[in-house]
């Protein structure tokens, strides 16, 4: 009853009526069904007020069509009915805060800070697991070129830049991961779990500095580089995490940005999703922060090179 980081496509699908109709669909009784999506994690996080229609809980209610389909037909908030017939009604405009847009506060730097000095033969690498977010630590043969590692395309061993942007510290750290398969250009996006700073995947330093510096123009967002050029990109202004267009532009912006992966070597299903959790610190084995690599084993950073 997941439905954490889903894809824009997949919301195009539903939401939590999908994985209702999903669940009911599987043979799940209903009311357990519900139960699921309600009462228990309400009581789960302690969110008292919430997941049931009582007298003093807030009244968020979804009027469904019948309990296979879960058709939505009305939406209530706290009492005031907001969605009709599947279409928003008109609400009171909203005064909008301050702060929500324009989070990315991030140094200048060039692409000297990308590099990363041959310290060693050897060094340790994040593996991506397939279909799955956990990694592997692994120890890989670095390529070097004028002293320095490069990224290794015959061995699919690349450069990984995790960059801080909230409080413009400069912070860069800097690490190999295998398993992306790109061929040239670069991959940068503002969605990096969860502290979400700006996470870059590439070949070229330049490719992986052009990408970087245009997450930060467009106040975060998901970009595709080669040979400097921007082949596709979704801004998210929203604390350079959320898109403020409707859906059906997200979907398709998103699909142009797994193409354009693709045609740069990515032979992952969802080449961004997969980035997006090589920064999260808390699932094993090996990770990159703004700090350097985290073992998340031993839980403590570790250093690049063996």
């Amino acid at each position: 009853f997941c439905t954490d980081d889903m894809y824009p496509a997949d919301l195009a699908n539903g939401h939590m009526d999908n994985i209702l109709k999903k669940a009911v669909g599987l043979k799940l009784d209903p009311l357990i069904a519900i139960q699921m999506v309600t009462i228990n994690p309400a009581r789960y996080f302690h969110l008292n007020g919430y997941g049931a229609v009582a007298p003093g809980y807030l009244a968020d209610i979804n009027i469904v069509s019948d309990l296979e389909e879960f058709k939505v037909e009305m939406v209530f908030k706290r009492g005031k009915l907001i969605t009709a017939k599947q279409k928003p009604l008109p609400q009171a405009k909203v005064k909008k805060k301050s702060g929500i847009k324009d989070t990315v506060k991030m140094k200048s730097f060039e692409t000297s800070a990308l590099k990363i000095p041959a310290n060693a033969e050897y060094a340790k690498a994040i593996e991506l697991v397939s279909g799955q977010i956990l990694t592997k630590s692994i120890v890989v043969a670095v390529k070097i070129k004028r002293k320095q590692v490069v990224s290794d395309i015959d061995n699919d061993v690349l450069k990984l830049a995790v960059v801080e942007r909230h409080k413009a510290s400069g912070r860069i750290g800097l690490g190999l991961v295998k398993g992306f398969g790109l061929k040239r250009g670069a991959l940068a996006s503002s969605v990096a779990h969860d502290s979400h700073n700006i996470i870059c995947v590439g070949i070229e330093d330049e490719d992986m500095l052009s990408a970087i510096r245009r997450v930060a123009e467009l106040g975060g967002g998901m970009v595709v580089v080669r040979g400097g050029l921007v082949l596709a990109e979704l801004p998210l202004p929203i604390a350079g995490l959320i898109s403020d267009e409707p859906l059906d532009k997200v979907v398709k912006k998103q699909a142009k940005l797994d193409k354009a992966a693709k045609d740069i070597g990515s032979r992952l299903e969802h080449p961004f999703g997969s980035l997006s959790f090589l920064s999260l610190p808390v699932i094993p084995e090996l990770r990159l922060t703004d700090t350097g690599l985290v073992d998340v084993l031993q839980f403590k950073n570790v250093d690049l090179f063996e």
